[in-house]
């Protein structure tokens, strides 16, 4: 007899996703929200057409209540520009929160993905199309805080 899986059977394994279309960039977005960064864990290659964060993700899909992040890759490909406000590139100790991520599309695919942070800052990416890669890069550990992400309802 074969049972489906379930979505707490992957809940202890590292997350490796591409996404394509918009459906994907929503749950994508949804497991990123709430990350942190500092600014120097971002790299624009426009050589390659590649916009690559190193984020510490929340592990939304965690249903114990322990508040674990982890090491996460988030990597745009197919990006020919790139551009942000609120980010201070000189300043290498910001520290930056991902709060969505939204796609505004153009013609034939291409778009703009933006990034939204807190504080009103923002990273836009103009892309010839939605090619995301979301790949876990080291084990879980339990968030300094403690706790989960908590947003207020104005």
């Amino acid at each position: 007899m074969s049972m489906d899986a379930t979505f707490e059977d992957g809940a202890e394994q590292p997350i490796r996703l591409r996404g394509e279309s918009t459906d994907d960039l929503t749950v994508i977005a949804s497991l990123t929200q709430d990350a942190i960064l500092p600014a120097s864990e971002i790299s624009w290659l426009p050589k390659e057409n590649r916009f690559g964060l190193l984020l510490n993700r929340y592990r939304w899909e965690n249903k114990t209540k322990d508040a674990e992040r982890v090491q996460t890759v988030l990597v745009f490909d197919s990006v020919i520009a790139a551009r942000t406000n609120g980010v201070n590139a000189n300043d290498k100790d910001q520290i930056l929160s991902l709060l969505d991520i939204t796609f505004t599309a153009g013609d034939d695919g291409a778009g703009t993905l933006t990034l939204v942070l807190a504080g009103d800052g923002e990273i836009a990416l103009d892309v010839e199309c939605i090619d995301i890669i979301l790949q876990d890069a080291t084990r879980p550990y339990i968030a300094p805080s403690k706790s989960q992400p908590n947003h207020a309802l104005d």
